[in-house]
C-alpha cells in the first residue's frame, strides 16, 4: 500500500471511481439541478470582491489552487474534483457555491456538480443549503479532509478478511501462505499504528491551534 509523493492515499478503484457514466454527466447534467446552481454574477463578484480586499492575491490564490490539484491528480485523484477540492481548500470560508467554483475555475455547472458528487463519495466535502435559499454551498472542515485521506480502516478491514481466507487457503506453512500471512501482519500493524498516530495528532493540534 504505497503511499503517492504528496501523501495522498486514494482509495482502491473501486471504492474511488466515480459511478459508470460519470464523465459523461459532467458535461450533460441540465435542467432542474443546474438551474438551481446557476446564480447571477452579483454574488460571485462580491466574493471577488471580499478576497480582493482581504489583500489575497486572486493570480497567486489561482496557481497555489491550480499546483495543489495537480499534486492530487498526481497522487490518483481526478482531474476535475481535484480543482474543486484545491478551490475549496484556499477558501477563507472553507465553502463555496456552485457558481462560485464555476467562475473561479472556469468550468461549468454539471462540472462542479459532477466533481463535487465525487468528493462526497469520499467523504472530502460535505453539502449544506443556504438559510432561506435553495442554493447548495460546498464545504470542506478542516479537519475531516485529511482524516477522511488517513482513516481507511473499512477498506484495511476488507483486505485483512481476503488475506486470511487466502492464507487458509493456501496453507499458513507454504511459500504463498507465509508471504499472505507476512502482509496481513502488515495491514493489522498499519491499522493499529494509524489509529494511534490520529489520537496523538489531535492533541498536538489542539496544542498548535487550540481545541474546537
Amino acid at each position: 500500500m504505497a503511499e503517492s509523493k504528496s501523501g495522498y492515499v486514494p482509495e482502491p478503484e473501486a471504492e474511488l471511481e466515480v459511478e459508470t457514466g460519470a464523465e459523461a454527466e459532467l458535461e450533460a447534467e441540465t435542467g432542474a439541478e443546474a438551474e438551481l446552481e446557476v446564480e447571477a454574477g452579483g454574488d460571485v463578484q462580491a466574493g471577488v470582491e471580499s478576497a480582493e480586499g482581504a489583500g489575497r492575491d486572486p493570480e497567486a490564490v489561482s496557481r497555489f489552487v491550480e499546483h495543489f490539484a495537480a499534486q492530487l491528480v498526481e497522487a490518483g485523484m481526478p482531474r476535475m474534483p481535484a480543482r474543486v477540492f484545491a478551490a475549496l481548500l484556499a477558501s477563507d470560508t472553507g465553502a463555496l457555491t456552485s457558481a462560485e467554483l464555476g467562475e473561479q475555475l472556469q468550468i461549468s455547472p454539471a462540472a462542479v456538480s459532477g466533481a463535487v458528487r465525487y468528493l462526497a463519495q469520499v467523504h472530502l466535502v460535505s453539502r449544506e443549503r443556504e438559510p432561506g435559499s435553495r442554493r447548495e454551498r460546498y464545504r470542506v472542515h478542516s479537519d475531516q479532509w485529511y482524516e477522511a485521506l488517513t482513516n481507511r480502516e473499512a477498506i484495511m478491514k476488507r483486505w485483512e478478511d481476503a488475506l486470511r481466507e487466502g492464507v487458509a487457503s493456501l496453507g499458513a506453512d507454504s511459500p504463498a501462505g507465509r508471504r499472505l500471512s507476512e502482509t496481513l501482519a502488515f495491514f493489522e500493524f498499519v491499522e493499529v499504528e494509524v489509529e494511534a498516530m490520529m489520537a496523538r495528532w489531535r492533541i498536538h493540534r489542539d496544542q498548535l491551534f487550540g481545541a474546537d
